[in-house]
């Protein structure tokens, strides 16, 4: 799996690896290769998490329109069996939590979307960790080019994501209760609809509402590169054997862990999509009830 240090005698140290490995391919608006300085840089965008998560969404969708336009009446294939039990789960979880029946016309259509996108980017995670690296550098012709494949795993995606639903449950607070409506709901609770507690209640107001958007974005990039470091490490295993040729334990190490980790990991990817979209349900939810 780690072709970069099998490849060279005096490859890179583990450290190096992991680091190289955790760079994205950052360029600034004008598409000048750039690196990021400071924790926080607007300047610039990570293209790669940009391209999978473009590349993935348009596949996400792809398949769900075949089903839809494969589906039939009668009895359904396996494909369609498996769309159609996803969808019903999707809209039974929307129904026990938005009980407005016109609003999960919309919603529960974004619920879905949301499970298989994040489900498709975290997938990205099995694949073996230098295979789309090794190929990027090889096509650009630069041994150094930086590529991350797992777009759940940069905090710019998942905050991005929680964003989105963020502005999503504004505008159904805003639909569902009124503009004046929701900004006394703002000022007046949860403490009461007094005066003195109007400046108090509004902060606590923000303070669920940063709270909600920043832990629902960093539950799943927490979880994503963490995997993904786990991957790299187990990389370095079977690296180690390949370029020292002694200490057959690293390549029986490697492929044990490599193996239980995968099988794994494929359960933590589909339950991150699956609380991601649960969350993104919830929160909607909240945005029809009045406190």
């Amino acid at each position: 799996m780690s072709a970069e240090i099998a490849s060279e005698a005096h490859g890179p140290t583990a450290g190096e690896y992991i680091k190289h490995h955790l760079q994205h391919l950052q360029m600034d608006f004008s598409f000048a290769a750039r690196e990021q300085k400071g924790i926080v840089d607007f300047s610039l965008f990570n293209l790669d998490s940009v391209f999978w998560s473009l590349v993935l969404g348009v596949i996400g969708c792809f398949v769900l329109w075949r089903a839809a336009r494969k589906a039939t009446s009668g009895v359904p294939g396996r494909f369609q069996a498996a769309v159609e039990i996803l969808v019903e789960m999707v809209e039974n979880q929307a129904k026990g939590v938005i009980h407005n029946a016109k609003s999960r016309k919309l919603i529960s259509p974004l619920a879905l979307t949301v499970f298989v996108w994040i489900f498709l980017m975290n997938f990205m995670d099995m694949l073996p960790v230098d295979l789309l690296p090794l190929l990027w550098q090889t096509t650009t012709g630069d041994h150094h080019a930086f590529m991350r494949v797992v777009p759940t795993a940069d905090l710019s995606t998942t905050l991005g994501l929680s964003c989105s639903v963020l502005i999503v449950c504004l505008v159904y607070n805003i639909k569902i209760k009124g503009l004046g409506g929701w900004a006394h709901e703002l000022i007046a609770a949860p403490f009461g609809d007094h005066w003195a507690l109007y400046p108090i209640n509004f902060l606590m107001q923000m303070i669920e509402y940063v709270a909600k958007t920043v832990s629902h974005g960093m539950r799943l990039f927490g979880n994503m590169f963490a995997g993904e470091l786990v991957f790299m490490l187990i990389a370095l295993m079977g690296g180690a054997w390949a370029v020292s040729g002694t200490g057959i334990g690293l390549a029986i190490g490697h492929v044990i862990a490599g193996t239980v980790w995968t099988l794994f990991h494929i359960l933590v990817i589909t339950l991150q999509a699956f609380i991601f979209m649960m969350l993104t349900l919830i929160y909607t939810g909240q945005a029809h009830e009045a406190h």
